[in-house]
């Protein structure tokens, strides 16, 4: 028997792809976006790398600088979903939360009680802390 065959076929292509005006179009096109999103996230994603954690993509340099740069001007401004929408150059979110999860790793950024982020590096303290000799590591 062919699987594109039968009641459940039928009646998923005619309600999803009856192209009879251009709102049913729309609505096939999200279907199939939706569909593929989940299928990479649940299916390809962990086959691929083996878990859902290690990461297929590395940001390149100028856009951590970028995200850099952004989150320095705008300390304190932002939650996180908010700051990733507001980036000057648009990138997907999970490149952001690669970035973002290595700037807080370094000490870069932090996070507050209302979940905004600020910019918390100062290598100029960082420095002056260092050359101070009454203080020292244990």
């Amino acid at each position: 028997m062919d699987n594109q065959s039968g009641p459940e076929y039928s009646s998923i292509s005619n309600h999803y792809f009856n192209f009879g005006d251009r709102d049913d179009h729309v609505k096939a096109k999200h279907f199939i976006t939706i569909s593929y999103i989940h299928l990479y996230n649940k299916d390809v994603v962990p086959m691929v790398t083996g878990s859902k954690n290690k990461i297929l993509h590395y940001p390149q340099l100028d856009t951590v600088l970028m995200v850099e740069e952004f989150i320095r001007e705008h300390s304190g401004e932002f939650r996180k979903r908010a700051l990733w929408e507001n980036l000057p150059k648009k990138m997907m979110y999970q490149t952001f939360c690669v970035v973002f999860d290595y700037l807080s790793d370094s000490g870069k950024i932090a996070v507050d009680r209302e979940k905004k982020i600020a910019w918390i590096w100062n290598p100029e303290l960082v420095r002056k802390y260092l050359q101070d000799e009454s203080l020292f590591v244990r």
